[in-house]
């Protein structure tokens, strides 16, 4: 079983739900990359989404799209991501990772070159933002030799059929697009993503965790009650720019407030 399955596991027996941040490689300096990631984990994170810099970040908005042009300017590149995970994994041997990005460094370096960094750095997972089933047959049998979960994106215009494919395809958890757009849009309607979970887990029994518009701790209880894992990434970059040298403690503080709100469920039923 797989660091990420093992999380999801062990949450389901607790009766918890997955906080999921994720946060671009890199930014706001190097130097704080390793360190912000464990300051995630001392926050509550279950799994922490790591990105890939790229300089075309179709799917993400502004706030995603300048923390990458700000660790592109500084030299981070997919083998230095590799070398944040090798560095974590020194002293945390159980929180999984995922690197999120796209085809193009992954093609650059080599698909099997890759599979074979990401499994000795220590990474769990891999999501490929423009890698869709059709084409992402090849990587999920590499990343499947070697114990690497494929990560498949789903949005609220996926197609039936394709819901099947990605049930097949998919490992670790399903990451569902709550809105239609780019990463850091508003108007998030939790009765609709419940809705549409439902129907999603008609043809998976992966996890299925829910990202986009989620910016604050009252927004993450109620997407995490019809849910299995929340994902904060565009409000979690805004907060780690602003605070600049100072980002892991706020990073921490910002994630202990988003987990004491998702483990309320614990104890009340939330309405959506």
């Amino acid at each position: 079983m797989s660091r990420i399955a093992t999380t999801f596991a062990q949450l389901k027996v607790q009766g918890r739900k997955a906080l999921i941040p994720f946060i671009t490689a890199g930014d706001p300096d190097p130097a704080l990359t390793v360190p912000v990631m464990h300051a995630l984990v001392r926050g509550g994170a279950d799994v922490i989404e790591l990105g890939v810099p790229f300089s075309d970040p179709m799917a993400d908005g502004p706030v995603i799209q300048r923390s990458s042009e700000r660790a592109l300017a500084k030299g981070v590149s997919l083998s230095n991501v590799m070398g944040y995970v090798e560095e974590f994994r020194k002293t945390d041997n159980t929180t999984p990772v995922v690197l999120m990005g796209y085809a193009n460094p992954i093609e650059a370096m080599g698909t099997e070159i890759f599979a074979d960094r990401a499994a000795s750095a220590g990474v769990d997972g891999v999501l490929v933002v423009d890698y869709p089933p059709e084409e992402a047959h090849a990587l999920v049998k590499l990343l499947d030799a070697r114990k690497l979960d494929k990560i498949f994106l789903l949005s609220p215009t996926t197609r039936d059929a394709r819901l099947k494919q990605v049930g097949e395809l998919g490992r670790g958890y399903l990451y569902y697009v709550s809105l239609r757009g780019v990463t850091g849009a508003a108007n998030l309607d939790a009765v609709d993503v419940a809705q549409r979970i439902e129907h999603i887990r008609r043809y998976t029994a992966l996890p299925v965790g829910v990202g986009f518009g989620i910016r604050d701790a009252d927004t993450a209880r109620r997407i995490a009650g019809v849910s299995d894992a929340v994902v904060i990434g565009s409000k979690l970059v805004e907060e780690m720019a602003a605070a600049g040298s100072n980002a892991p403690g706020r990073v921490e503080a910002f994630m202990a407030e988003i987990r004491q709100a998702m483990d309320s469920l614990q104890s009340v039923k939330v309405v959506v």
